[in-house]
């Protein structure tokens, strides 16, 4: 059997995907139905969820959800979904954000867009993983996390909410990959450069920072997702934070902000 066949287990894997409808979420859970992975699309936009799913090779595979993350009451409601869907979720995929406007910078960014920020991407993301962790030990079943970071993690973006939740979940994935991993658990981050998808919308100037010499596209993404969430192609990697951005983070290219 070749290495790279049968990555996962079809008969057990299932996997939920946040922020599914669009960008990186949706070439990442296409790209995992396309394996065989039952999986459950999550997204808030009831269109493009859908849509998403109904891309799927299988869309007997596909099962479209739509809620809010910045609610726990709505966090509980996917997980008792998809398990009342597909079972145990052995799969896990974080990638939900709120869209970003360049004119929330440090002076500007109000309270609520600050903690929606935070709500989606670092309270979810830790309700989530670990009430899907609970599950998995309970069973005694290994599982695979994975969460979207962002190299403005570790610098500056001109978007403090954006850049100081992204910090919070690279520190989670660590966390969670030292307390986990004792129960076959492993949770990693990829950690994506500049990706003209989602509601990201990119000069086509900033090729020019990045040394492959083109912005990247979210299904560059997709093939390193697969093989990270593999517990058969990369059983022995959790905590790891795996960028995938062109080389970008070998330069900044961010000014400061322009002040009103």
């Amino acid at each position: 059997m070749a290495l790279f066949d049968q990555a996962f287990d079809r008969q057990r894997d299932a996997a939920v995907v946040t922020g599914a409808g669009n960008g990186i979420g949706r070439a990442i859970a296409l790209a995992l139905a396309g394996e065989g992975v039952r999986t459950v699309f999550a997204d808030i936009n009831a269109d493009t969820a859908g849509a998403a799913a109904d891309a799927a090779a299988d869309p007997a595979l596909a099962f479209a959800w739509v809620g809010d993350l910045a609610e726990r009451a709505e966090c509980d409601r996917l997980l008792a979904d998809a398990r009342k869907r597909f079972g145990l979720i052995t799969l896990f995929v974080h990638s939900a954000s709120p869209p970003r406007r360049e004119q929330d910078h440090v002076l500007a960014v109000s309270d609520e867009t600050w903690e929606r920020m935070r709500a989606v991407n670092l309270d979810a993301g830790f309700h989530l993983g670990r009430e899907i962790a609970k599950s998995l030990i309970a069973a005694k079943s290994p599982g695979s996390m994975l969460y979207l970071t962002s190299l403005h993690a570790h610098t500056p973006r001109n978007l403090p909410h954006y850049s100081s939740s992204k910090a919070g979940m690279a520190i989670l994935v660590k966390e969670l990959a030292r307390t986990l991993g004792r129960y076959a658990i492993r949770v990693n981050a990829l950690v994506p450069g500049a990706i003209a998808a989602g509601g990201f919308v990119a000069d086509p100037a900033l090729a020019r920072h990045i040394p492959l010499g083109r912005l990247g596209r979210a299904d560059d993404l997709a093939p390193m997702a697969l093989a990270v969430l593999s517990n058969r192609i990369a059983a022995y990697v959790s905590g790891a934070s795996i960028v995938v951005d062109g080389g970008l983070a070998l330069t900044n290219w961010f000014d400061p902000p322009e002040l009103d």
